[in-house]
């Protein structure tokens, strides 16, 4: 029952990816039948794999995040709580899948580039913010002063970065959090806040994946630094790989993207946890249903999704048909939302909400608040490549509206929202959105390094900007709410002095008993 309910709604919310792809993959461009083949396999192995997964992270993944973020208190030392959190955002990286992904897709481009050193340099740059997260909390730093004052950083920095890397490093920074991390980290954060923090409050739930995506975009910078911009060469996606080769290929690097959270747990559950071994058996016979749900999923989305996005692109690059190309904004918008509600993390996103928040932000709240988001940063990624417009013209007005809404967005709101954008860019977005956006900059002779990458760069600002707008507004909400229940005690508490009032100055008008006057009423009462 619980499989099937979990089915049905990964079907209904994959529906309107499934009808952009119908609409342009049948009836504006038709593919052929060995591709029709090719997409329909994929989208079945995305539904089921993303099924398994999502049921075997909320019975493995999540318990051992928050088990663990419980028990790093017993570290006792900071030094060694810091130096966890370095470690596991390094290992984490490292093994995620979609930033493999992302550097071979680059190192393609741009030769000078090694995928080996980008993802390890990835991999450090989100283990050091890891580390600093763990510090924010337990020093109890403010969460809107550390991402005002990095990202004011950043931003200065970026006008002295060889212009190639500047897209990169946003991409890279937004790859760096995958389907089986990133519920680990929402949940070692709620650990984590439940027994280092001050507070001792929800706001200090979230946040630690909003930080964690600060030291890619920094270390990528230092090395484009380094390295300094070459030539580049084209690059066409999803070519040359076969289901057999994608279901090899997927083996090894999907149990390395579990392998370091499970390796974290039986340390701690032999030093710290001591679950009962009924328990245990039972998370890690979970966590191997997270594994053949996330094998699944990603080879459907290699093989299937890889070739949708540069088709989808070429639909709308027809020679003759200059108009044809900007139909493409309102198809990103589509697909961009249509995406979101697929991607498994941002659903587990949605649902530890709810949970925190006891109900009072509903999980399709959030989903469409960030399905809006990366609709729009989708279309604004299309609008810069088919304009060809600095990303900077784009970037830095959006994350200066994202800071300057921190002044006026509930703390639980800012971490949640930076959290979003670090969430939102899985490894479905990767699958359709650079490639289209790759493929379009391509087919218009542009350098890809600057105009076809920074896709990922767009969804992971948008939600910031989304998320704290919803939080302004249940903060208006609540205000709202509170303003109206004490407006109705003081109209109830005025009805009771009235009343009080009213009945002390009948007494005193009443005559004493057994006085003549008194008699006198009561007599004509009787009558």
């Amino acid at each position: 029952m619980r499989f099937l309910r979990s089915l049905k709604e990964v079907v209904i919310s994959s529906l309107p990816l499934l009808a952009v792809m119908v609409v342009v993959c049948v009836f504006v461009l038709p593919m052929s039948a060995a591709e029709y083949l090719r997409l329909g396999v994929g989208y079945v192995f995305v539904i089921f794999g993303q099924t398994l997964l999502l049921i075997g992270l909320e019975a493995s993944i999540l318990p051992i995040g928050k088990l663990v973020g419980g028990s790093l208190v017993k570290l006792k030392k900071g030094v060694f709580i810091i130096l966890f959190g370095f470690l596991f955002g390094l290992l984490a990286t490292v093994a995620e899948p979609a930033l493999a992904v992302l550097g071979v897709q680059i190192a393609l481009i741009n030769e000078r580039i090694s995928s080996t050193v980008f993802v390890w340099l990835l991999g450090v740059g989100v283990g050091a913010a890891v580390g600093f997260a763990m510090f924010r909390v337990m020093k109890n730093i403010n969460i809107k002063l550390i991402f005002a004052l990095f990202y004011g950083i950043i931003f200065i920095t970026v006008f002295f970065i060889p212009n190639q890397f500047v897209a990169i490093a946003f991409d890279g920074s937004g790859a760096t959090t995958g389907d089986v991390s990133v519920p680990f980290i929402l949940a070692l954060g709620l650990g984590v806040s439940a027994t280092m923090s001050k507070t001792k409050t929800n706001e200090d739930s979230f946040g630690i994946i909003g930080i964690a995506s600060i030291g890619p975009i920094i270390v990528v910078f230092l090395y484009g630094l380094f390295i300094g911009n070459s030539k580049t060469r084209a690059h066409t996606a999803g070519t040359g790989h076969t289901l057999g080769d994608i279901l090899v290929g997927n083996l090894g690097s999907i149990a390395l993207a579990i392998v370091p959270i499970i390796v974290v747990f039986v340390v701690f559950q032999l030093i710290f946890i001591k679950l009962p071994k009924k328990q245990l058996i039972r998370i890690l016979a979970a966590s191997v249903v997270v594994y053949i749900g996330l094998y699944i999923f990603l080879t459907g989305v290699d093989f299937g999704f890889s070739i949708a996005g540069q088709h989808i692109g070429k639909a709308f690059l027809q020679e003759g048909k200059d108009w044809l190309r900007w139909l493409l904004l309102p198809v990103g918008l589509v697909l961009g939302g249509a995406i979101t509600l697929s991607e498994p993390s941002v659903t587990v996103l949605s649902e530890q909400v709810e949970k925190i928040t006891n109900g009072y932000i509903k999980k399709n709240t959030i989903r469409f608040t960030l399905a809006i988001g990366i609709g729009v940063a989708a279309l604004i990624s299309l609008l810069k490549v088919l304009a060809n417009v600095n990303i900077l013209w784009f970037l830095i007005p959006l994350y200066i509206s994202a800071l300057v809404m921190t002044i006026f967005t509930p703390k639980l709101f800012v971490g949640l929202a930076f959290d979003s954008g670090g969430v939102a860019s899985g490894a479905i977005t990767s699958a359709f959105l650079t490639p289209l956006a790759i493929g379009v900059s391509q087919s218009l002779g542009q350098d890809v390094l600057i105009s076809g990458f920074g896709t990922i760069g767009f969804i992971s600002v948008m939600p910031l900007i989304a998320v704290q707008a919803l939080g302004i507004v249940y903060s208006l909400k609540l205000k709202k709410s509170k303003a109206a229940a004490i407006a109705e005690e003081l109209r109830l508490a005025q009805e009771t002095e009235y009343a009080k009032t009213a009945e002390r100055d009948t007494a005193e008008e009443r005559p004493p008993e057994g006085t003549l006057a008194n008699e006198l009423d009561k007599l004509e009462n009787l009558l």
